[in-house]
């Protein structure tokens, strides 16, 4: 029932989404993320203080840090919502070190394009679709399996294919051998299935397969960053160089080093990053056990 009911609001939420004037849809995106926290009372504490320890601020920079999240959250949702119909949205966003992701593709062994929840990521991986780069993105699976099939075709739409429902290796070595780039973001909680190594400073079970498929087949990783100008509908997005991995046989060094370069773009834009994430909850939790 309650699955239901939350169906019912974003299918509402996306039909006003689609006749308002694109400012006013991001503002109201964003008041609707701030009640979403308000009422999410819980969750919101624990972002607080995972920003407290991890930023090592006070608690009031912290809420502001995590307001700030939400408020990106929810002009976020509205733009990818209104993708499908209004295409030009993309036209909002600025691509820098466009020749790094066109030198790596030159090379045949297709690119891992390696960030985080920061920004517009959706928005990020259509942006770079619609300018005529392959882009594959892992598709993560939601509680409600008519949301993970709305964002499937959202993407479709924008010219992004989702690899598959979680992280299937045989379709992702398919893509990367096809000489296509493949988007993933790897600031996620991998449990016991990760490398422990620190994030924000601290430690975190971090996912290592982009790491290892990029080994396997000689791939480039090239860090990927996109970032709001203030509160606006306009876009940065950043292509790094990529990442030179010193030493094969260790994956803590390796995984660490894609943390470190994350954790650098996060700490310049706090506001921007996806602090309701329980990043560090398996490492917490095993550390009290």
């Amino acid at each position: 029932m309650q699955q239901d009911t939350i169906w019912n609001i974003i299918g509402a939420i996306r039909r006003l989404m689609d006749v308002l004037p694109h400012g006013v849809a991001l503002r109201f995106g964003a008041m609707c993320a701030g009640l979403a926290g308000a009422m999410s009372r819980r969750t919101v504490d624990r972002a607080e203080r995972n920003c407290v320890r991890a930023m090592q601020v006070g608690v009031t920079r912290a809420r502001s840090i995590v307001r700030g999240s939400y408020a990106n959250l929810g002009r976020s949702v509205a733009e990818f919502s209104r993708m499908t119909r209004h295409p030009e949205i993309t036209d909002n966003v600025v691509i820098h070190g466009e020749e790094n992701l066109r030198s790596a593709l030159a090379a045949g062994k297709g690119a891992i394009l390696l960030s985080a929840h920061m920004g517009n990521w959706e928005l990020a991986a259509a942006a770079l679709a619609r300018r005529g780069f392959p882009v594959n993105a892992i598709g993560a699976d939601q509680r409600d399996e008519r949301v993970t099939k709305l964002v499937t075709e959202i993407r479709e739409a924008c010219g992004v294919r989702t690899v598959s429902k979680g992280f299937d290796l045989k379709a992702a070595f398919r893509c990367l051998k096809s000489g296509e780039a493949l988007a993933v973001l790897i600031d996620q909680d991998a449990k016991s299935h990760g490398v422990v190594a620190p994030f924000l400073g601290l430690p975190a079970s971090t996912p290592y397969g982009p790491v290892k498929m990029a080994q396997r087949i000689g791939s480039a990783v090239l860090p990927v960053f996109m970032v709001r100008r203030g509160t606006g509908a306009c876009h940065d997005l950043n292509i790094l160089p990529p990442l030179a991995f010193s030493c094969e046989d260790n994956m803590e060094m390796n995984v660490t080093l894609c943390n470190n370069i994350l954790s650098e773009w996060i700490l310049k834009y706090p506001e921007q990053w996806l602090w309701v994430t329980d990043r560090w909850a398996w490492t917490l939790a095993t550390a009290r056990s």
